[in-house]
């Protein structure tokens, strides 16, 4: 298979709250991965394909409201890819992403 993503993800375990942000519907899950493009988000209620979201995660850092599209779809999830970010939430998702040198 061939990657086509341009940042590398990074394994997290963390809550967040989604907001479809044309119908209000709302919803709980929990990201299980992220990068500076997007994120997995593991979830009983899966948005439709193209949805327009808003992703509220919360670091030690700041509480983060990160506009996305829905991007894909499965039953357990789905694949949101991150908008316009801020200069605070691009800072905290590049620390998080962040490779350890040896």
């Amino acid at each position: 298979m061939v990657e086509l993503r341009r940042f590398q993800r990074t394994p997290i375990d963390e809550d967040v709250n989604i907001v479809d942000t044309k119908t209000g519907v709302k919803g709980r899950g929990r990201a299980r991965d992220i990068c500076l493009g997007g994120m997995f988000i593991e979830t009983r209620v899966v948005f439709p394909f193209g949805a327009s979201v808003t992703v509220e995660l919360r670091t030690p850092e700041a509480t983060m409201l990160l506009p996305g599209v829905v991007r894909w779809t499965r039953t357990d999830g789905m694949g949101v890819q991150f908008g316009l970010i801020g200069a605070k939430e691009t800072h905290i998702i590049t620390e998080m992403t962040r490779v350890e040198e040896e």
